[in-house]
């Protein structure tokens, strides 16, 4: 018999995606627990309409991604540190710092968890950081840390 899954199952397939079973799995677990339901036509077209919209906000999704990494990677952002005479910042450079820099310099919100740091910052320099977007999508961003 094939269904449609409504949800995630362990073991079966993914969300939106049409899959067989054996008769009694399907009646007696998967509907009743509306985790699936049966593969009509009229189901089947909906399906389909719900795979077309999820590919149009993808490739919006897509476009957005890829403007904001042209934005990043046009110039480095830069970081204003507090430094002692050597050259060496009092503490370090975070991701929140990092992710307030692109906000005002660059007027995109990201999440500070969404970057990581390559290196360890305790001098002035120019260094890099990842910028996980989700779904594979990522950007490698470069940062300047000046003195204030």
């Amino acid at each position: 018999m094939q269904v449609i899954l409504i949800q995630d199952v362990d073991h079966l397939g993914g969300r939106n995606e049409l899959v067989t079973v054996k008769n009694g799995y399907a009646r007696n677990y998967l509907i009743p627990s509306k985790f699936a339901i049966e593969a009509s036509p009229s189901n089947l077209k909906q399906l389909e309409e719900k795979k077309k919209v999820a590919a149009k906000k993808e490739a919006a999704m897509l476009a957005q991604i890829n403007k904001v990494i042209e934005v990043l990677k046009s110039s480095p952002v830069k970081i204003g540190a507090k430094t002692g005479t050597s050259g060496k910042i009092f503490g370090s450079v975070t991701s929140l710092q990092i992710s307030r820099a692109i906000r005002d310099q660059k007027g995109y919100e990201i999440d500070r968890k969404k970057i990581s740091i390559v290196d360890e910052v305790k001098e002035l320099g120019t260094y890099k950081a990842t910028v996980e977007f989700g779904n594979g999508h990522s950007t490698e961003l470069e940062f300047e840390v000046i003195a204030e």
